[in-house]
């Protein structure tokens, strides 16, 4: 379960921006996660409640935004929507993908008082 250290990443990103902007609470977090970034978000949830216990962010609502994963098909010169890693192309069914978009993880808002 590598959700429980991102989650320990996430709230260290957190509080960091806490102490330099000079809020004390956060009430939502927006997480965005991509397709192909092979984190579980229902084991993110979990994590993000158990880490921000008695933090700046205990109780905050995760809001979790899903992009879609998305590749290079090297055969078909064309960017293809991907739903797995190591799937064949949807217009070929050639394998030479270079995966493009969908791996990241990222803060992208927080709503704070």
């Amino acid at each position: 379960m590598h959700e429980m250290s991102l989650a320990e990443g996430v709230l260290q990103i957190i509080e960091d921006h806490a102490a330099k902007a000079g809020f004390a609470r956060v009430k939502t977090v927006w997480l965005e996660i991509g397709a192909l970034s092979g984190v579980e978000t229902e084991a993110m949830r979990f994590c993000f409640d158990a880490v921000t216990h008695g933090s700046v962010a205990d109780g905050a609502a995760l809001e979790i935004v899903t992009t879609p994963g998305t590749g290079w098909c090297m055969r078909c010169g064309v960017s293809v929507p991907m739903t797995e890693r190591y799937d064949p192309c949807p217009r070929c069914g050639g394998y030479q993908l270079q995966v493009q978009g969908g791996t990241e993880m990222r803060i992208k808002e927080l709503e704070v008082e």
